[in-house]
């Protein structure tokens, strides 16, 4: 199987940057999109980036030039860079990765979810 945690979500005041990490582990092959979604209390899931093996990237318009998304496809990672952070961005963030993994003669593939981490933007 596969798992996706991630890591630094937290507190911080309006204006300051937060950067969130995500590390995929398991029996992976290879991973194609990976991405960054967001659920604010009492609001459904939403995107707010992602991007593709060779870095193509899409943002939510609420988060244009002020979030930066990468992946290291050697780790298996994906970081989310956010800087002049808003109370409205305050939510759960969660990590998602499109997985091929098990073996090579029988690869399956998956949606994977991590389980997300909470960060909230207050004074």
């Amino acid at each position: 199987q596969v798992q996706l945690v991630e890591f630094g979500g937290g507190l911080v005041q309006p204006g300051e940057s937060l950067t969130l990490s995500c590390a995929a582990s398991g029996s992976i092959i290879s991973i194609n999109n990976m991405g960054w979604y967001r659920q604010a209390p009492g609001k459904e899931r939403e995107l707010v980036a992602t991007i593709g093996t060779t870095g193509s990237t899409n943002y939510a318009d609420s988060v244009k030039g002020r979030f930066t998304i990468s992946r290291d496809n050697v780790k298996n990672t994906v970081s989310l860079q956010m800087n002049s952070l808003k109370p409205e961005d305050t939510a759960v963030y969660l990590c998602n990765a499109e997985v091929r993994y098990g073996s090579y003669y029988f690869p399956r593939t998956m949606n994977a979810w991590g389980k997300g981490t909470l960060v909230t933007v207050s004074s």
